[in-house]
């Protein structure tokens, strides 16, 4: 274990460490928290509607469903200006979150960032009238602006961002007066940056369409994202990015943020297809999708550390783990892991190590197959991410009240792998005696 815990610290941290430090990948991250507001509003917008329809469905309330009609219609505005605009927003934020890293005017390099997004789509609808395909000039498909354009945003956003800020670090700007107002100097210092930034990617797109005749989002659709997120569906890969978020969770390193580009643009954008396709009443498309880690695998945080409060409380017999575990609970109940993780502490650990991995595993292999077999509906709904076990499932899956037994039986199989150690870790202190054994060791 020694030798093994050696090895991570060696190779594996030191990856992390860089990538955490990246400002790209730290800006991406933070563009897709910052939208959250905007997904969990579409998200709710589903629940109600979604509520609504079970009722009368299988509740046979009428009445009640006709007069929440209003209620219904209220939800469908709100989709169609939160959800069905994701990529929309995601290109502003992102373009924020760029130029606050890289210490350039924020609101330039949004509008920058928005527009390298829409020269990057198509800008023609193709409709059936009469049974013929007709093409609809100067047009956008709203659907290019949902979850399907965001690989699009990320990458055009991206580079336009990069040329404005290479521009306005190389002072390549009009020089004004001094007394100028604040907001118009802003302006005429970010004119020409912005006028370099977005040419440069309209004629990145100009090549692009010229050489294959396809809008750049439309090819990049097809080839890289739609084959990324079915990758994603892979057993293999879902199990992949589980463990590695638990590695650099143990060494104190939060794995879903350094993995959250990875993560969102791939299970992310699954989830939101699924989300579109429960506010459509149409049968939801991916298996597992970004939510499905954090109701069915992560329960508590990271680790599925609740279950580890749980077995310290009942198992533990000594005070100050105990003591621990219930200043933890409460956080954790909420999906908080900090507490515990770093209190008892579990980050470099090596006695919880094991646990801390396998847990989640487990708990997502079991999970992801009774999904596969359709025995729990996949997640169709984004809940907030300190939405208390149970209810969690409950709401993500759509009302399924077989995610509350899938979500039970994940807690009693991650107490069964944590008690184990919980017990080791006890007669471990015990023989060393010191009740700072854990602190001042690890």
């Amino acid at each position: 274990m020694s030798r093994l815990v050696a090895w991570l610290e060696d190779y594996i941290l030191p990856i992390a460490s860089r990538l955490g430090q990246v400002r790209w990948v730290v800006a991406l991250r933070n563009a897709f928290v910052s939208i959250m507001p905007i997904t969990i509003a579409g998200s709710l917008a589903v629940l109600i509607k979604s509520l609504i329809q079970a009722a009368r469905d299988h509740l046979g309330w009428e009445t009640f469903a006709f007069a929440m009609q209003p209620l219904v219609a209220i939800s469908d505005i709100v989709w169609r200006g939160t959800f069905s605009l994701f990529a929309l927003f995601l290109a502003l934020a992102l373009g924020y979150q760029l130029s606050k890293t890289f210490e350039v005017n924020r609101l330039a390099g949004s509008i920058v960032s928005l527009a390298s997004f829409m020269m990057s789509v198509a800008n023609y609808m193709k409709l059936k009238m009469n049974g013929d395909n007709v093409i609809v000039k100067n047009a956008f498909d709203i659907s290019q602006f949902s979850s399907t354009g965001i690989f699009t945003a990320i990458l055009f956003c991206s580079i336009g961002v990069g040329i404005y800020v290479l521009c306005v670090k190389a002072r390549i700007s009009l020089h004004m007066m001094a007394n100028m107002p604040h907001a118009e100097q802003a302006a005429f210092d970010s004119l020409i940056p912005g006028i370099i930034s977005i040419f440069s990617v309209g004629a990145i797109n100009y090549v692009f369409q010229l050489s294959t005749g396809l809008y750049f989002g439309s090819w990049l659709l097809k080839t890289i994202q739609i084959p990324l997120v079915n990758l994603g569906q892979g057993f293999g890969v879902v199990l992949l990015v589980t463990l590695l978020v638990q590695v650099f969770w143990f060494f104190g390193i939060n794995g879903l943020s350094i993995l959250s580009p990875i993560m969102d643009s791939i299970w992310l954008t699954a989830q939101n297809v699924n989300i579109t396709a429960a506010q459509n009443g149409q049968v939801p498309k991916y298996l597992w999708v970004k939510g499905s880690f954090e109701v069915f695998a992560w329960i508590g945080g990271a680790g599925g550390t609740l279950m580890l409060i749980v077995a310290i409380l009942l198992f533990s017999k000594r005070s100050d783990y105990r003591t621990i575990a219930k200043v933890a609970l409460a956080p954790g109940i909420f999906n908080i892991n900090e507490p515990i993780v770093f209190g008892l502490p579990v980050v470099l650990n090596p006695v919880y190590f094991i646990p801390f991995v396998t847990a989640p595993l487990v708990n997502v292999a079991f999970s992801y197959w009774i999904t596969k077999m359709g025995l729990v509906n996949p997640v169709q709904v984004a809940v907030p991410s300190i939405m208390p076990p149970l209810i969690g499932p409950y709401l993500a899956c759509n009302y399924d009240w077989r995610a509350i037994i899938l979500s039970v039986v994940n807690m009693l199989i991650g107490l069964a792998i944590w008690a184990p150690f919980v017990f080791a870790a006890d007669k471990i202190a015990d023989v060393n005696n010191p009740k700072t054994f854990f602190n001042t060791q690890y």
